[in-house]
């Protein structure tokens, strides 16, 4: 998820308040319930309440929808609602693959966590312990950044990612390849937006750093390092790292894009900017945040780090009503009490919503094939509507 300052982002308008519906017409629609991968479907009650909350995500103009919900007594579920392709009218995958962009920033959190419990990083190491020289200028200085800052969001680092807010823009840049060196270089042309720790800002740039600190502390690339301590282990066998190609491997739905112009552009073929960007499926990340809430990544002390939250700023309140930030992770208040935990994503036409409760025993995941960026308050009710499935789910009205 792209957030800057309670701004539109350049490739995603962040999700804002109000309330707000937009009217799309699509060629039709096609629902459904489908059985998980090595699962059966639970039928009546909870099946129904999860398709009708998959349905409503749809009835907002959210071209295509696909959520997977774990119960405590393991057992998943899978709905499916809208098209996948609006040329062509065929249904949503119930297990299609999409780009999970900040979603990505719990598993690299749960990486460099993993090297602190290895003694090999502190979380009070500098940026400039690691990356001497990089973050300089314009008042931007890595000696009074620490890892921490960066996971949490209160570096202060500005973000400036290029990108697009046109169906113009989209067609002349979809191809455009943006290094790590050349992100971190266009935020250091700003001031900061705040001295380490006297802030709070979502900060895209100071994830980009926490993949160079991965690299230089292992000395392997971060591609690698997710793939041996998480990817592999867990067996999430749909997660891969497109690169630079443009293209998504099958099955997937088609990813839409709302202008505020109000036109519906399929943006499924790009090259995000993001250079370390993942794709993954609802099951896949289903599996990482149980295992991560479950205690089966980190050790307690490592966990009760990355739970250690701080407050978010207004305008990210608006989107995540009481969400507090740890290290690569939100916590939510619960409506039945409690709280649950995950990160959003969205960038490329493809929004993703989590949630887990604190224990790891029962999680929910949705993937939007559309993002409603023609206003704040078209993507402030996608957020809602994805909101209330979550809750649902981790309630146990599901």
């Amino acid at each position: 998820m792209r957030l800057n300052s309670g701004k539109l982002s350049r490739r995603r308008v962040a999700l804002g308040a109000a309330a707000g519906l937009v009217a799309l017409t699509f060629t039709f629609t096609v629902t459904g319930l489908y059985p998980a991968e090595g699962s059966v479907t639970g039928s009546g009650h909870a099946g129904a309440r999860l398709q009708r909350d998959t349905d409503a995500i749809h009835a907002l103009g959210v071209t295509g929808v696909q959520a997977r919900v774990t119960t405590s007594d393991g057992r998943h579920l899978v709905a499916t609602s809208g098209v996948a392709d609006r040329a062509t009218g065929r249904p949503v995958p119930p297990n299609g693959r999409f780009r999970i962009a900040s979603t990505r920033k719990a598993i690299e959190a749960t990486v460099v966590l993993q090297l602190v419990e290895e003694n090999r990083l502190s979380l009070d190491d500098t940026v400039e312990r690691w990356l001497p020289g990089v973050v300089r200028g314009n008042d931007n200085d890595g000696r009074r950044i620490t890892v921490r800052h960066l996971l949490q969001n209160t570096s202060g680092i500005h973000d400036d990612l290029p990108g697009y807010t046109t169906p113009e823009e989209y067609l002349q840049q979809r191809y455009d390849v943006y290094t790590r060196e050349q992100l971190v270089a266009r935020a250091m042309k700003h001031p900061p937006d705040f001295e380490p720790e006297e802030g709070w800002a979502y900060s895209n740039t100071g994830f980009v750093l926490v993949g160079m600190i991965i690299e230089r502390v292992t000395g392997r690339s971060l591609q690698q390092e997710v793939t041996d301590r998480i990817v592999g282990p867990l067996g999430l066998r749909h997660t891969t790292w497109p690169g630079t190609s443009p293209f998504l491997p099958q099955p997937h739905a088609q990813a839409y894009q709302l202008f505020e112009t109000g036109e519906l552009v399929d943006v499924t073929e790009q090259v995000l900017v993001d250079p370390d960007s993942m794709v993954s499926s609802t099951r896949d990340l289903d599996r990482f945040f149980r295992a991560l809430l479950g205690g089966r990544l980190l050790r307690p002390a490592q966990l009760a780090d990355m739970k250690r939250t701080v407050e978010v700023s207004e305008d990210i309140n608006a989107i995540w009503p009481g969400g507090l930030y740890g290290l690569g992770l939100v916590s939510r208040p619960l409506p039945c009490g409690g709280v649950y935990w995950g990160h959003d994503g969205g960038d490329g036409g493809y929004i993703t919503v989590t949630g887990v409760t604190d224990d790891g025993r029962r999680s929910a995941v949705v993937s939007m094939s559309a993002s409603l960026g023609d206003s704040l308050d078209s993507l402030l009710r996608q957020q809602r509507g994805a909101d209330t499935l979550i809750q649902n789910a981790l309630c146990g009205r599901v």
